[in-house]
């Protein structure tokens, strides 16, 4: 798994762990927020691959 990968997961577990301490829209925010930052910080080569790769084959 990537840098990326693990920092987009560890997003959406972080998310799902604070929607009983701060409520569900903050929480939702940070489980998308999370992930779309670590796309954002793939340079764009990395993203043109992602793109290209079928849905299937990203988690292998």
């Amino acid at each position: 798994m990537s840098k990326s990968a693990k920092i987009a997961a560890a997003g959406v577990v972080a998310g799902l762990v604070l929607i009983p301490l701060i409520g569900f829209w903050p929480s939702l925010l940070v489980i998308v927020g999370v992930p779309v930052a670590a796309y954002l910080m793939l340079d764009p080569f990395q993203r043109r691959r992602l793109r290209r790769i079928p849905r299937k084959e990203i988690g292998r």
